[in-house]
């Protein structure tokens, strides 16, 4: 700051710089560019976040659903005929579910698919047979649909795969209090039905497929 002799303040006029002037107006577009390259991405995770049954075609023009999914989107489009097919044709042990059915719907499950995946197409609508005919409260059973594509194989737009190591699909996770109990992986030991007892039961079972940690 400068003063006059009297301690009053003395204005000073710069001589006017153009190279603030550029500069200024570069930060300030560079700042615009980044706002809205945020707000776009966060857009784009808040449409795959809030929407289920998100479709997505392959390199041969194939339809497959992505992220969370549910009993009415497998129920759709070109999924509907192995969908129904495999629901209608599967028989349900009632005798072991008479066993279990209380006991099960205090379970959460957490599942992961591909609808281009042969073994999701058997497994998946037995398991909803299944569970349609035990009343499960569906607010307890979370569906995820992952990609086959080379880039995001195994993944979920959404990335409800993460920390659930799933090396097959389908993969049935039984938890209790946000807590996995076992789970069953690719296919059943012996039947789902008979799988799943031995797991609310708490008896010994070991799923086709499991990590094993290496020293």
């Amino acid at each position: 700051m400068t003063f006059n002799a009297d301690g009053t303040f003395l204005w000073v006029i710069m001589p006017f710089d153009p190279r603030f002037e550029e500069m200024t107006t570069f930060i300030m577009k560079t700042r615009t560019i980044l706002i809205i390259g945020v707000l776009f991405g966060l857009g784009t995770l808040n449409t795959w976040a809030q929407e289920i049954n998100q479709k997505s075609t392959d390199t041969n023009g194939r339809e497959k659903l992505l992220g969370v999914i549910n009993e009415e989107g497998l129920k759709q489009n070109s999924f509907a005929q192995w969908y129904k097919t495999n629901y209608d044709n599967y028989v349900v042990d009632s005798e072991v579910l008479t066993i279990i059915e209380k006991r099960l719907k205090k379970y959460e499950i957490l599942a992961f698919m591909g609808t281009w995946c042969g073994d999701s197409r058997r497994e998946i609508p037995r398991f909803y047979k299944i569970l349609d005919s035990i009343d499960f409260p569906m607010e307890n059973l979370t569906m995820v649909g992952v990609d086959n594509a080379r880039e995001n194989y195994k993944n979920s737009p959404t990335g409800e795969e993460r920390g659930h190591d799933i090396i097959k699909v389908p993969t049935f996770i039984i938890l209790k209090d946000g807590k996995e109990v076992n789970r069953i992986v690719e296919t059943p030991k012996v039947s789902l039905e008979k799988d799943l007892k031995a797991i609310v039961q708490n008896a010994s079972y070991i799923p086709n497929y499991k990590i094993v940690p290496v020293d």
